[in-house]
C-alpha cells in the first residue's frame, strides 16, 4: 500500500504506538515530535493523510494546519486531549477533516483513517467520472472503454484532478502532490506542459484552466 501518512505527536509513547499500529496495517508512517520539524516535512514530501496533535513544542497544531492547507488538500485528522467544543469547532473551521480525542482505541483510529482516505480517493482502486475511469493500482486510464496512452506523470495528474473533481487545484498544489517540493526546475511551466499533453490525449475538453490559479476537472463534460 503506497499511502504515506505524517504523524505529528509530541508524546513519544503515543507516537510510537500509533506509528506501529498504522504501519502494521500497511501504511507508510513518518512521525515527528516537534511542530517545526513537521512544518519542514510538509514541503519535502507528499502525504495522503496527516494526523496532527494541537499542543506541540514550537509551532502548534492550528498553525501547522493553516500552513499545510497552503500546499495540500489531503485529509487532516486532529488527535488531541482537548475535548471541549470550542477547540473542535476551531479545528473544523480551520479545515480539519476529523477530530479524535485522547485516549482512543487504536482500531477506531484506524477506521477513521480508512474513512478519510476513502473519501479523498486515496484508497479507491477505481475512480469514475462520467465516461472516464482510472484504475489506480494498474496505472491505467480509460475513456468510454478505450484505454488512454498516458505517461506516468500524466496519469498522476489526471488521478489528482479526478480525486478533486470540480475543485480548482493551484499550480503549486499539483507540483507538490505529483513531483514533491524537491523538484528542481520551472514548476509552473512543467505543470503546464504536462496538462497540455494530457488534454491532447483526452477525447473531451474536461480540464479547465482557472487563469492565474491552476486547473480543475469538470464533471459535466466527462
Amino acid at each position: 500500500m503506497d499511502i504515506k501518512i505524517l504523524l505529528v505527536e509530541d508524546d513519544e509513547h503515543i507516537c510510537n504506538s500509533v506509528r506501529a499500529f498504522l504501519s502494521e496495517a500497511g501504511y507508510q508512517v513518518e512521525a515527528c515530535l516537534d511542530g517545526d520539524e513537521a512544518h519542514i516535512r510538509f514541503y519535502e514530501h507528499a502525504y495522503q493523510l496527516v494526523i496532527l496533535d494541537i499542543l506541540l513544542p514550537n509551532m502548534g497544531g492550528y498553525e501547522l494546519l493553516k500552513e499545510f492547507r497552503k500546499v495540500s488538500d489531503a485529509p487532516v485528522l486532529m488527535m488531541t486531549a482537548l475535548a471541549d467544543d470550542a477547540n473542535q469547532i476551531r479545528a473544523f473551521d480551520a479545515e480539519a477533516d476529523d477530530y479524535v480525542i485522547k485516549p482512543f482505541k487504536m482500531r477506531i483510529l484506524l477506521k477513521r483513517v480508512e474513512a478519510l482516505l476513502r473519501r479523498s480517493g486515496a484508497l479507491a482502486k477505481e475512480i469514475r467520472l462520467g465516461k472516464l475511469t482510472i484504475l489506480t493500482d494498474d496505472f491505467r486510464a480509460f475513456y468510454d472503454s478505450s484505454e488512454l496512452p498516458l505517461t506516468l506523470r500524466e496519469f498522476e495528474i489526471l488521478t489528482l484532478l479526478m480525486q478533486n473533481a470540480n475543485r480548482t487545484l493551484t499550480h503549486e498544489t499539483i507540483l507538490y502532490r505529483v513531483w514533491g517540493y524537491d523538484y528542481d526546475g520551472d514548476g509552473r511551466s512543467n505543470v503546464h506542459t504536462h496538462i497540455k499533453n494530457l488534454r491532447a490525449k483526452l477525447p473531451v475538453p474536461i480540464i479547465q484552466t482557472v487563469r492565474g490559479v491552476g486547473y480543475r476537472l469538470g464533471a459535466r463534460e466527462a
